[in-house]
């Protein structure tokens, strides 16, 4: 049970740090990496911690290896990113980090005996002149292999919340907003309004999203300092009667906070031809005028038999 529950948890932080293949490693090797302390794992998915500028605290990682042979892995810490699809990762080896992941120093390599666990310290040392807020990271054990002619990594790790103490400021801009509008050729019913945008975490701590359209919410998750997320949303019941005017309103909310933040708005407006409107409006028109012109044929052809009826009374 102990082993089945240690690869569902490798399963788990693989499906936050996406790497390549797993046939990469040798098909025996299979490992978990989790925070933990000098005494072994703790139980954390993640280590989160709030530094102050110029501070050095040391942590441990354990790694775990279920495999059946020794095996050597490769750790790495690196900056910590979300994927379009709102899924952490961290920074491939090939990029440089820049941010939190430039303060974790780790050993080069760790050497696990079959069914054993190492546990490793690692040290985080935060800038002294640094930025208050978030500056995510991850750390990975990762094996190196051949698939075929192209050499890949598999690497299992997990998220590092390094937040620098100071003031939070949890801030959103909408940009490229865009308001597209689908009629109805029904007269009678309303139309849906597309609305369009990319949200901004221009603060510098991180935050769940929410944008609220003409009083449609919709939840963008979370996102990271200077992280985007395009988004859309649709309103129903909208009359498109000529101009059209849209609010789009982001509030970000901290996690862990229960109360959101104060929100950016931004207005678009559009102008929209009620062509459906107007085709009925003018069918109407087009019957009324047709009526008009029968009635007064009718009356036309009544007076004239009126008159054709007095003359042969008269003769």
């Amino acid at each position: 049970m102990r082993r089945a529950a240690a690869v569902l948890a490798a399963l788990t932080v693989v499906a936050l740090l996406p790497a390549a293949p797993a046939a990469a490693a040798p098909a025996s090797v299979t490992w978990t990496v989790q925070p933990a302390t000098a005494a072994g794992p703790d139980g954390r998915r993640w280590i989160e911690r709030t530094l102050d500028p110029g501070q050095r605290v040391t942590e441990h990682l354990a790694v775990r290896n279920l495999g059946d042979a020794t095996a050597v892995f490769t750790l790495k810490a690196a900056d910590g990113y979300l994927t379009d699809k709102g899924r952490f990762n961290m920074l491939p080896s090939d990029r440089a980090s820049v941010d939190g992941g430039t303060w974790i120093a780790v050993p080069p390599t760790v050497t696990v005996r079959a069914g054993q666990t190492a546990v490793v310290p690692f040290t985080i040392d935060v800038p002294a002149e640094v930025t208050p807020g978030d500056h995510p990271a991850g750390i990975a054990a990762s094996i190196a292999g051949a698939q075929g002619t192209v050499q890949v990594e598999s690497r299992v790790g997990f998220r590092l919340l390094l937040r620098a103490s100071g003031t939070l400021r949890p801030e959103l801009t909408a940009g490229d907003v865009q308001a597209t509008y689908e009629r109805s050729w029904n007269p009678l019913r309303p139309g849906r309004l597309r609305v369009s945008y990319t949200a901004t975490n221009t603060g510098n701590v991180r935050v769940d999203a929410r944008a609220r359209v003409d009083g449609v919410t919709t939840e963008l998750g979370e996102l990271l300092p200077g992280g985007s997320r395009a988004a859309e949303t649709r309103v129903d019941g909208v009359w498109g009667l000529g101009l059209v005017r849209t609010i789009v309103e982001l509030q970000p909310t901290i996690p862990g906070e229960s109360a959101a933040r104060p929100s950016a708005t931004v207005t678009v407006t559009s102008w929209v031809v009620p062509w459906p409107q107007l085709l009925a409006l003018l069918a109407a028109a087009l019957l009324l005028a047709a009526w008009r012109l029968r009635r007064r044929r009718l009356a036309s052809m009544l007076a004239r038999a009126r008159e054709e009826g007095r003359r042969s009374a008269v003769a």
